[in-house]
């Protein structure tokens, strides 16, 4: 038997692609699976609910500035690190696989002093700094899109939810349309970004949804759950608060509009969809380079975040929605972009990790 310890999580980012691979593991006979995490971030929650036990690392962020809790960094660092340390030992772990988050540095040391070997899967274009440290000693490295600046980085895709993975959208189609009130037979826009939605996205659309329906074109507009927006309830507009089957709003979807977050964009590639991105202009610019690969291979085009409002709809979307052939191209490019074995490229960088130690 085999004990793997996947470590990882603070957000969605980090725990989906980590449940994805843990998921694949537990389908071998025998095999145990344990997952690593902080008792603060999501896998709290999500891990435990999936079936999986959660053994806990204290969460200690790298010190970004001079501070007492820069003093304190190492002594608490050590202490993270003693605390899994611990767990592989008494677990019997035979191999550590990190997805980055707090609980994965700590792993990557700990995993190296007890001599057993471990894997780093980076979900970002840009990593963050536990698997750039990590990287160094990593048995294996794979990381979900090309050119991601991490020492020794195979491209493995990113690991995906079953649902997205086994998703037939064409077959799907009919009952996608049913749920959301809209025509199979007509093309649909879907706009959404992100659980909690995006403000810019909402309020370009809610100026613009008229001239979407004038090209002849459906939308499907999820909101996130804070957004205020009045539905107008048009025929042919489907307003939605959350959607909790996004399988079904992927399936009726002949063109995306969204955020590039690194699943989203992983998972619309994988469809097969072309998509406009408009990057999440908050932070280090990871969302910009989420979508290069896409953008490089013609089947994604970038919209900028700052300057998106009703006009660039109508300037820059709605000739898009006009242009069936332009629109045939950009899906053919995706078709070759994405894949669905992600988190089965990662699995395969554990067994062969396994092999060589």
């Amino acid at each position: 038997m085999t004990t793997y310890l996947l470590a990882g999580g603070g957000t969605a980012g980090h725990v989906n692609p980590l449940l994805a691979v843990a998921d694949l593991l537990r389908e071998r006979s025998g095999d145990s699976v344990l997952v690593l995490g902080t008792k603060e971030g999501l896998e709290h929650r999500l891990v435990p609910a999936r079936g999986y036990e959660l053994l806990i690392v204290d969460k200690v962020p790298f010190p970004r500035r001079p501070n007492r809790a820069a003093l304190a960094f190492p002594w608490r660092f050590r202490r993270a690190v003693a605390q899994v340390r611990e767990h592989i030992r008494r677990r019997r772990v035979d191999v550590v696989v990190g997805f980055g988050g707090y609980a994965s540095a700590p792993a990557y040391i700990a995993a190296r002093r007890e001599r057993i070997p471990y894997v780093v899967h980076e979900a970002n274009a840009r990593p963050g700094l536990a698997n750039v440290l990590g990287a160094r000693r990593a048995a294996a490295v794979g990381v979900a899109f090309d050119g991601t600046p991490l020492r020794r980085g195979e491209t493995v895709g990113m690991p995906l939810r079953r649902e997205i993975v086994d998703l037939d959208r064409a077959d799907l189609r009919a009952e996608a349309a049913a749920a959301f009130g809209l025509d199979a037979d007509r093309p649909v826009l879907l706009v959404f970004g992100g659980s909690l939605g995006a403000v810019r996205l909402n309020r370009a659309f809610a100026d613009s949804w008229r001239d979407v329906l004038d090209a002849g074109w459906q939308l499907l507009h999820v909101t996130g759950e804070r957004s205020e927006l009045a539905d107008p309830q048009s025929p042919g507009y489907a307003m939605r608060r959350y959607v909790d089957r996004m399988d079904l709003a992927f399936a009726l979807a002949d063109l995306v509009v969204s955020r590039s977050g690194s699943a989203t964009v992983s998972e619309i590639s994988a469809l097969g969809m072309p998509a406009l991105y408009v990057p999440y202009s908050v932070g280090n610019g990871e969302q910009r380079l989420n979508a290069a690969s896409a953008v490089e291979a013609g089947a994604a085009e970038l919209l900028d975040d700052e300057t998106f409002s009703g006009d660039v709809v109508r300037e820059r979307v709605i000739p898009l929605l006009h242009d069936r052939a332009r629109i045939a191209r950009m899906t053919e490019a995706a078709a070759r972009v994405g894949t669905r074995t992600g988190a089965e490229n990662v699995v395969a960088l554990i067994d062969r990790a396994l092999a060589e130690k």
